[in-house]
């Protein structure tokens, strides 16, 4: 049903991943600035929860290609830190896409925390820890290896790369990657 080269392309060299042995690994590279990002959020996280094969360890991957997906990258690490990232992951796309706030400096990053009970204090020590950090430096190492230059992009175990638009729509998206999977 899916074609090397109309459906998805083939990662040359394919690429180590982190998932579990006996699993395989199914990334979203993402940036909460992107409209088709904020578009396929809800069928992303239902087909995470709910519809993946159970062998299937899914992640997001920020975007890291200028300051401000860098600073996107920081503010999803630092809701992960903090432990609110399932809270407020739909909530930074609807802030910045319904409520036109572009979260693109700290104090707004801030006060888009305060309101999920995160002082300002405890904000700053979870964007600067050495966790953030880390997954930064990792986040744009993966980047970097996947040749991130568009979102939304999916990665499967390292191997195989695809899109809405090469799938074909998002059911069959979510059917490609089950198949990609499989293999």
């Amino acid at each position: 049903r899916f074609r090397e080269g109309r459906h998805y392309r083939r990662i040359v060299p394919a690429q180590p991943t982190s998932a579990a042995p006996g699993a395989v690994e199914v990334i979203e590279a993402f940036w909460y600035g992107c409209g088709h990002c904020f578009a396929i959020d809800p069928a992303v996280d239902s087909w995470s929860r709910n519809g993946k094969p159970e062998y299937v360890q899914f992640m997001r991957l920020p975007a890291m290609w200028n300051e401000t997906t860098r600073m996107h990258a920081r503010l999803y690490y630092t809701a992960e830190e903090l432990g609110k990232l399932d809270e407020v992951h739909s909530q930074i796309f609807r802030e910045i896409h319904v409520n036109n706030n572009p979260l693109n400096t700290m104090d707004a990053m801030i006060a888009f925390f305060q309101r999920h009970g995160v002082s300002e204090q405890e904000f700053r020590k979870a964007s600067s820890s050495f966790g953030v950090e880390t997954k930064l430096q990792r986040a744009d190492l993966l980047n970097r290896r996947y040749r991130i230059e568009s979102v939304p992009v999916f990665l499967v175990n390292g191997k195989y790369r695809t899109g809405l638009g090469e799938a074909g729509g998002e059911s069959e998206l979510f059917a490609l990657l089950g198949e990609l999977a499989a293999h």
